[in-house]
C-alpha cells in the first residue's frame, strides 16, 4: 500500500512509503540531504513499523526539535493510527 507524508520542521518535503504486512518495502524521500535519506531509505526497507519507529522517534537535526528520520517515525504512527 502506498503511502503519502507531509513532514513537518524539515528539509524534506514529502515522503512516499510503500507497505505490505506491516513492513517497509520501499521509502523514496523528496528534498532533505540526499545521500543521508537514501542510506536511511536503505536501511529500513524490510524493517516492521514497529522497529523504525522506536529507532528513529526523537531524533533531532541540529538545534531543531526534530529530523527527518524522527518524521520517518512520526509518519509510520499515522499510518498505523489510520490503518
Amino acid at each position: 500500500m502506498k503511502f503519502e507524508y507531509i513532514p513537518r520542521g524539515v528539509c524534506s518535503r514529502k515522503m512516499v512509503f510503500d507497505i505490505e504486512n506491516g513492513q517497509i518495502k520501499s521509502l523514496d524521500v523528496i528534498g532533505g540531504c540526499n545521500g543521508n535519506l537514501k542510506g536511511i531509505s536503505s536501511l529500513v526497507t524490510g524493517m516492521k513499523l514497529e522497529d523504525v519507529i522506536s529507532r528513529l522517534d526523537g531524533i533531532t537535526c541540529g538545534s531543531k526539535p526534530t529530523s527527518c528520520p524522527a518524521q520517518i517515525a512520526e509518519a509510520l504512527r499515522e499510518y498505523l493510527s489510520k490503518n
